[in-house]
């Protein structure tokens, strides 16, 4: 017995088996996420390096280069690159996609274990990290409260951080800005001097004075008490009044004989605000495996209790920017989408079925695939992400194809007077091998694409596998319900003129006849003239394939989104002081706040992201600005963006950067970037400035800037090493003392009511802010005298790099432009002419060599890696066609649907003003499964037609007036379910919307093409393979004739 035998016999089980795969499917749908996109695997793994004080040029001689020497040999590295801050290394290291990063983690923290002996002393541990995508601030947020800055600043140190941080899948809380209380010991140096005392020597008698320490116990008898000497100063008189030093008079020098002691505040290093008020900042970052729109909900479920908690302190919490808002969103609007496209096809159905119970007995397989499809996107772990609800959306028309074509023929069955039950099983019965067959090439298309390796992988497995699940679902939903339900409520229906759906029905039945006899007519037409329809299907492909060479289609990674978030990242004149920047950065707020468009700006001032990463300085700024909900305003936001660039072009002394906010999440990735890399920093820099120079000159490149960036300025303390021996002392005697001098030790704590403050030692304000007394640092001789810095060096004013940067262990400088109203493919070929131009001029030596980023880089992989997938999918879809028909002929005539279908997908592209990224390619594969179906269906009734004795000509031509309603009924339903994606104006809209008009476009000039090309193909190939069977009989009788002659 049958499947479908099956079913009709004992409805009872269908209905029992698909009321528990809906059970579990609900149950699965609540235990699915929402994410905006899928999981990202990246193979990066990060080591950050600390060495307080230390300029770039001493970080990467002494700490990066000896760490990328030390992981250089691990294996499936594709590529290491590093970047020297002031005080501050990072290497990171690129893995190959099939490399295991966990393994790969162990080996980097290994090989940094190992060379730990040939790190500087003084540096903090290196920290190594596996770098996630999703480890990204969630939510920035304002603070602000009616507390003194030191009272708001340990509420939030001691009790806000650890509440957010406790909350379930936070991973981390950070505080920017804010005062933080310190006791400040400002030394007198002169005062200092006088009395013979250094500041190393006021340095160690406050250490050794500051300490508790254990010193054992005793044992009375019956009691064990634990002796500890409680050293520490428990008052800031204390700390006054502490003896540095014995006269030789029998005298005594306190503390506050040679420093003042302050009770004050850190020095400020970052200043926020939010929409003009001062605030701290705060960011919330997730666990890499916790749900952003979870994990948002909960943060400000806390918030909200947390400011009732501190109602009496005025605590308040402004949020700037929150990335569950446009994750929701996105999925909100395709689930929106989703459900309409349910719609269009009900009413698809209902126009060509003229009934109400047919088309409710093809609807039912929509339901029954999505819910059964939910378990096994629980089952693989996927989430409800723009990926896989985006294939659900686009597989509600492909769900109904099995149903309508075993329906369909069902229903001619009931017209030829077969009893229902009779009609379901003989109708599913011959349909059912072309059924299999355009389900299994829909099927197999997504193979190759859920093999992709790297991101565009990550991006299009999960929807692909929905597909592939969702797809196979509907084919048994037709073998089993459909006929189920075919045989118990389908029957003929008659049309009656006198009720309005009747008078509908009749209308449309007119129109359709109409248009079925003007296709007959151009199908005989065509038939009768196959050279001049094969001239102009090729004139019609040749032209869609010269909208890309020419430049009428462009080509980019993934088009950006109208989110309504961005940031502006401002740099001043290294050197700058906080105060005079943020004075700057106010300026730059007035000007934004005047656009109505904006909602929040959240600035911290000492800050500024950079990439992944960010840096913190005196002289930069960024502003984190959100726009109004995108139906309340009337420009989008790359118009903002353009108005605000236009605004700050002119500001003297001031660079910015203005980045849109990209679908990972991060607002700091330029979409054209070029690693210029060689031996040579000096040669490297010079090229560098040359392409920045060429860049500046490429219509739709804005923002251009070099990585490498002009340090502040400096004192360069040269020393004679021999001299300096002379008196006793190191290298590392010289540059602690000076770092104490200059930027403080603050390794001594202060103790009172149960809080501990730092203790900062370093000079006067009045020596720090002045260059001549740097000579006149003095330090301890082994004789016992006192000696100047400036008898043993020289000091010279220069300026160095703030960034030294590295590319595979050569010398690098990352050349960055954002991209105004051109797309990063059409840029990237004027970048490649650039390039060119500068290597046949001599400025880029053979030494100098560039590599790709960001979107430029992604492009060219992921157009290789879909190139692949797409010519593996039309082999794919080949080979099961031969295995389905056991011919190599007519899968060939089915094949020669799919360059049909790329003419109007390009047209559709170019018309629309739409690029070639991941998703329209994408939709361009989906087209090889689903225009086959149309060719199927015509292939295999002019085989069945023929098999029954007709001739070719009648037989095609009988094929397609048989086949002509099914296939307009199953290109119909899918083109309105990809309507509303494909109008969609909503958040994410920009992404799927491509996709959708490349495949409304291909799936229409393939329908019409087909149905008039196909027959011509085949009757071209039937003539082929009649002269391959008459081969064997020909050569038979030339070697016989040539034989008879002999």
């Amino acid at each position: 017995m049958t499947l479908t035998g099956l079913a009709i016999k004992r409805p009872t089980l269908v209905v029992v088996l698909f009321s528990i795969l809906g059970i579990l499917g609900f149950f699965s749908y609540r235990q699915l996420q929402y994410e905006l996109l899928p999981k990202m695997s990246t193979p990066y793994v990060t080591i950050t390096t600390v060495y307080s004080g230390a300029s770039p040029e001493e970080i990467e001689s002494t700490v990066t280069k000896p760490v990328e020497e030390a992981v250089s040999a691990i294996e499936k590295i594709s590529a290491i690159n590093s970047s020297s801050r002031e005080g501050v290394s990072l290497v990171t290291i690129e893995f190959a996609n099939n490399a295991d990063i966990d393994l790969a983690l162990q080996d980097v923290q290994r090989k940094i274990n190992e060379s730990s002996d040939r790190l500087p002393d003084g540096i903090k541990t290196p920290v190594v990290s596996r770098f996630a995508i999703d480890e990204l601030p969630v939510l920035r947020l304002g603070a602000t409260s009616n507390l003194s800055d030191t009272e708001f600043y340990l509420l939030l140190k001691n009790q806000i951080k650890p509440a957010l941080s406790n909350i379930s899948g936070v991973g981390q809380v950070g505080i920017q800005g804010g005062r933080e209380r310190e006791i400040r010991v400002n030394i007198d140096l002169e005062r200092l001097e006088s009395l013979g005392m250094t500041v190393g020597d006021l340095l160690d008698a406050v250490r050794k004075a500051n300490l508790d320490f254990p010193t054992g116990s005793v044992d009375a008898g019956d009691r064990k008490y634990v002796v500890r000497l409680a050293g520490k100063f428990t008052s800031l008189d204390e700390l006054r009044n502490l003896v540095v030093r014995d006269t030789a008079q029998g005298g005594a020098v306190y503390l506050q004989d040679v420093a003042e002691v302050q009770d004050t505040f850190r020095e400020i290093r970052t200043i926020s605000r939010i929409n003009g008020r001062n605030a701290v900042g705060i960011l919330i970052v997730k666990q890499n495996d916790a749900n952003t729109v979870e994990v948002s909900r909960l943060v400000r479920d806390k918030l909200t209790r947390l400011e009732q908690l501190y109602r009496a302190q005025g605590l308040k919490f402004d949020i700037a920017q929150d990335a569950s808002t446009f994750t929701l969103d996105a999925v909100t609007a395709v689930q929106h989408d989703l459900f309409l496209a349910v719609f269009l096809v009900a009413l698809v159905m209902l126009l060509f079925l003229h009934s109400l119970r047919n088309s409710v007995i093809v609807m039912v397989s929509i339901p029954t695939s999505l819910v059964t499809t939910f378990i096994g996107m629980y089952l693989f772990g996927f989430s409800l992400n723009l990926m896989t609800l985006l294939a659900l959306s686009l597989v509600v028309g492909v769900l109904v194809d099995d149903s309508i074509v075993v329906l369909e023929n069902i229903y001619r069955h009931l017209e030829r007077g077969e009893a229902p039950r009779d009609a379901a099983l003989n109708g599913r019965n011959e349909i059912g091998f072309t059924a299999l067959a355009i389900t299994l090439v829909d099927v197999v298309v997504f193979l190759p694409l859920s093999l992709i390796s790297g991101l565009v992988g990550d991006i299009l497995r999960e929807f692909s596998v929905v597909m592939v699940v969702s797809t196979l679902v509907s084919l048994f939903v037709s073998f089993t319900v459909t006929p189920l339900l075919a045989s118990r409520f389908s029957k003929v229906e008659r049309l009656d003129s006198g009720t309005p759906g009747g008078h509908i029905a009749l209308s449309f039945e007119r129109g359709y006849n109409t248009a079925r006899d003007w296709y007959l007519w151009l199908l005989e037409w065509s038939l009768a003239n196959p050279k001049k329809v094969v001239a102009i299907s090729s004139i019609l492909l040749i032209s869609s394939f010269a909208l890309v060479f020419s430049g009428r289609i462009g080509g980019e990674f993934i088009e950006v989104s109208d989110r309504g978030d961005f940031s502006v990242m401002l740099e001043l004149e290294p050197g700058t002081s906080i105060d005079e920047t943020n004075r700057f950065v106010r300026q730059v707020e007035r000007k934004l706040q005047v656009y109505p468009e904006v909602d929040k700006i959240m600035v911290t001032v000492g800050t500024s992201n950079e990439g992944f990463l960010g840096q913190s300085s005196d002289h930069v700024a960024e502003l984190n600005v959100r726009l109004m909900p995108k139906e309340q305003r009337r420009r989008s936001t790359d118009a903002v963006m353009q108005l605000i660039r236009r605004d700050l072009a002119g500001v003297p002394g001031l660079k910015a950067s203005i980045n849109p906010i990209g679908i990972f999440g991060t607002a700091n990735e330029t979409p054209v970037t070029v690693i210029v890399s060689g031996p040579e920093r000096d040669r490297v820099d010079r090229v560098a400035r040359a392409l920045e120079d060429s860049l500046r000159t490429i219509p739709g490149t804005a923002d251009v800037r070099l990585s490498s960036q002009v340090g502040t300025p400096e004192m360069r303390v040269e020393i004679d090493r021999e001299q300096m021996a002379a008196f006793g002392l190191s290298m590392a005697d010289v540059g602690s003392i000076m770092r104490v001098a200059y930027d403080g030790d603050d390794s001594g704590k202060y103790r009172e009511n149960g809080e501990e403050y730092d203790i900062r030692l370093l000079l006067d304000e009045r020596y720090r802010q002045q260059t001549e007394g740097l000579s006149d640092i003095s330090f301890r001789a082994s004789h016992g005298d006192l000696v100047r810095l400036g008898q043993f060096s020289r000091i010279e004013q220069g300026r160095g790099y703030a960034l030294l940067q590295r590319r595979n262990r050569n010398d690098a400088v990352w050349v960055k432009a954002q991209l105004v109203g051109r797309p990063v493919g059409e840029v990237g070929r004027d970048v490649e002419r650039v390039i060119s131009n500068l290597k046949r001029k001599g400025i880029m030596p053979p030494s100098v060599t560039h590599v790709y980023e960001a979107d430029l880089k992604r492009q060219g992989e992921s157009n290789t890696s879909l190139l692949y997938a797409f010519l593996v999918a039309i082999m794919f879809v080949y080979l099961i066609m031969v295995a389905l028909y056991d011919s190599w002929i007519w899968p060939g005539v089915v094949m020669f649907s799919i360059p049909l279908a790329i003419i109007g997908a390009l047209w559709a592209l170019a018309l629309s003003g739409k690029s070639l990224s991941i998703f329209t390619i994408l939709g361009i594969i989906m087209l090889i499964g689903l225009v086959g179906k149309n060719a199927i269906l015509l292939v295999d009734f002019i085989n069945k037609f023929r098999s029954e004795g007709m001739e070719m000509s009648a037989a095609i031509i009988e094929s397609g007036r048989e086949r002509l309603r099914p296939i307009l009924m199953t290109t119909f339903t899918i083109v309105f379910g990809l309507v509303p994606i494909a109008l969609s104006g909503s958040s994410g809209s920009e992404w799927k919307s491509g996709l959708a008009i490349a495949l409304i476009g291909g799936l229409s000039s393939s329908m019409f093409l087909t149905l008039l090309v196909i027959p011509v193909v085949y009757v071209w190939f039937d003539r082929i393979r009649q002269r391959m069977m008459d081969l064997p009989s020909y050569l038979k009788r030339r070697f016989v004739r040539n034989s008879s002659q002999g």
